[in-house]
């Protein structure tokens, strides 16, 4: 077949042509090789030790690019023609393999027609692998009544049409597979249903279709047939990091103060003994903000790993870092994270309650991210993650896909004092606990954040300025992203958001979004999208309802008022609440009273 040359943007081959990912490019099906496959001359290594503790020791690569129209010579990716099986467009045949027309590989049957890939393909349902369905031998399997000698001895390997059939009625039931050697048909409905092709003996090979088969290995999980275009076919797994200057939360700082004191080893030694208590009560008055019991707990814990600053939170030791930032002010170093922090106390003279509960706002002139494919999953959530380099050699370190992105953007501190004694209030509890429970039940999207009230009501904030900013920084919206610090859970509690633009091009240096963090023009910003927020074109319908979105995990969000495009939002748009935001008829919103106080003229 004739070779296809596509052009991508870096950021696509991660995703949606990440490794693993079924694309269609003008006209065929293809799939994505492992990295093993890449040329590692061609492809530029990208440093980010911060993401490497994350996802474990390896290398991030990015994919080979080149400047204008892509030649023979181009330094390039490999994709594999997947599904094998088509049929022609015009005589319905079906084929596995194509000949060749003057040296050349040709896309066509010998009818003239243009091949067209097969719409089904068989996904492992807990192994991640994929594979061709092996329409003939499926075609000749089935129900005994219409198994005869002639189909079960059938050799005719080239005489497979794809038909269509009125008479049959609507749906899957009127596309089959017909053999002319020896008449037999079978419609794809059989095809679908549970179990159906362990039925017919069809077994999983336990491969991906650039792999080689492998002898004697036999995978245990049955096979399911899906559309080649199915969303679950491809759950990539991404990390992203921010390149930033790492920072030890404050919480851990305090453990190795309390564990460097010279009377914590008797607190340990005594096992929470009356002795223990004492002592601690001592280590207590001498270090700032920490109590007895904060040393007991330590004590109980026992000595915490060595690599115990690999196993931190990528978002914790961000937190970190933009505090550290927030509190130095102006930022005059040159280097990939450069902050302009001021607090609101500071820079308006008119308090209000927005500002009591905004404390700080911080101008990220220049910030680079780290994007990378760990790998990805097939058909469940919980199904074998399949890593992003299958390459036998185990002595190698695993290669991922990654992409460095540079830009700009807002960060927001709130208050936390004020958000504590929000999200404790019964009836935000019980608001929150709908999406707890959902996600819970729903086994894919229990690795999505845990959707705690200040998570939503932050998430839900997010999405409203990203819509807002679309308007006012001169980026489109899909180039904005989001990243929520809403966690009461963690050592040190974060209540913030991080508004950004990133991309491999001139669109991360614009300056729009830093211009919109000055004091004189954030507070009118947000003002401006709580008030977008405020009404929905599909209001009363949205405000008063509890059951949207995917899975049913947002509650008052719809198209109208609060999503944004599903690679801007950190969850693909779920979990939000405009109730616990601003407000419903029997849920307090953590802002408001802000709209209120506004146009009250207060």
């Amino acid at each position: 077949m004739e070779r296809i040359l596509h052009d991508l943007r870096l950021s696509e081959t991660l995703s949606p042509f990440g490794v693993g990912a079924i694309v269609d490019v003008l006209g065929e099906s293809l799939i994505a090789p492992d990295t093993s496959w890449w040329e590692s001359k061609h492809s530029s290594e990208i440093t980010c030790e911060r993401l490497l503790s994350r996802i474990g020791p390896g290398i991030l690569r990015q994919a080979p690019s080149h400047s204008g129209h892509a030649a023979k010579e181009t330094p390039h990716l490999l994709y594999w023609r997947f599904p094998a099986w088509r049929f022609c467009e015009r005589c319905t045949k079906l084929s596995q393999l194509t000949g060749k027309d003057k040296g050349r590989w040709k896309n066509s049957c010998e009818c003239g027609g243009a091949l067209v890939p097969m719409r089904y393909v068989a996904v492992c349902q807990k192994g991640s692998h994929i594979q061709d369905v092996p329409w003939f031998k499926w075609a000749h399997r089935g129900n005994d009544a219409g198994v005869t000698d002639a189909v079960r001895f059938c050799r005719a390997y080239k005489e497979l049409h794809f038909e269509r059939s009125s008479h049959r009625g609507e749906g899957l039931g009127a596309l089959g597979i017909h053999c002319t050697g020896c008449n037999r048909s079978r419609p794809l409905s059989e095809l679908t249903g549970k179990d159906s092709l362990h039925r017919d003996g069809i077994r999983c090979d336990g491969t991906q279709p650039w792999e080689d088969p492998r002898p004697g290995h036999v995978c245990e999980h049955r096979l399911v047939a899906v559309q080649r275009g199915a969303t679950g076919n491809y759950m990539a797994e991404h990390y992203s990091a921010l390149d930033i200057p790492e920072e030890r939360p404050r919480s851990h700082r305090t453990a190795d103060e309390i564990r460097g004191h010279v009377y914590f080893e008797k607190v340990v030694a005594d096992n929470g003994g009356p002795q223990a208590e004492m002592v601690a009560g001592w280590i207590a008055d001498e270090i700032e903000g920490v109590s007895a019991d904060d040393v007991l707990a330590l004590a109980a814990r026992g000595e915490e790993p060595e690599e115990d600053a690999v196993l931190l939170d990528l978002k914790d030791g961000e937190w970190a870092a933009f505090l550290t930032k927030l509190d130095s002010g102006k930022d005059h170093g040159g280097d990939d994270f450069i902050v302009d922090g001021w607090r609101m106390s500071d820079a308006l003279e008119r308090p209000s309650v927005l500002t009591s509960h905004l404390v700080a706002v911080g101008q990220v002139r220049r910030v680079r991210e780290v994007r990378a494919l760990r790998g990805f999953r097939r058909h469940d959530a919980d199904a074998d993650l399949i890593g992003a380099d299958l390459g036998r050699d185990r002595k190698r370190k695993p290669t991922y896909p990654a992409v460095e992105l540079f830009g700009e953007g807002i960060f927001f501190r709130f208050d936390e004092e004020r958000i504590s004694e929000w999200e404790v209030l019964p009836e935000v509890r019980k608001r929150a606990e709908i999406l707890v429970r959902r996600r819970d039940q729903t086994p894919w999207a229990q690795r999505l954040a845990v959707p705690e009230a200040r998570f939503i009501a932050l998430h839900t904030l997010s999405h409203l300025l990203i819509r807002r900013l679309a308007f006012a920084s001169g980026y489109s919206s899909a180039a904005l992203q989001e990243r929520i610090y809403a966690h009461s859970g963690r050592p040190d509690r974060t209540a913030g958001l991080f508004i950004y633009t990133a991309a491999g091009d001139a669109q991360g240096t614009l300056g729009g979004l830093v211009r919109l963090g000055a004091p004189d023009k954030v507070l009118p910003l947000m003002l401006a999208a709580l008030s977008d927020g405020d009404i929905c074109s599909n209001d009363p319908v949205c405000i008063e309802s509890d059951r949207q979105g995917s899975s049913q995990l947002n509650l008052s969000a719809c198209h109208g008022c609060a999503l944004v495009s599903e690679t801007s939002c950190e969850t693909g748009n779920r979990l939000l609440d405009r109730q616990l935001l601003l407000g419903g008829r029997n849920v307090p919103g953590f802002l408001e009273h802000v709209l209120g106080q506004v146009r009250s003229g207060a």
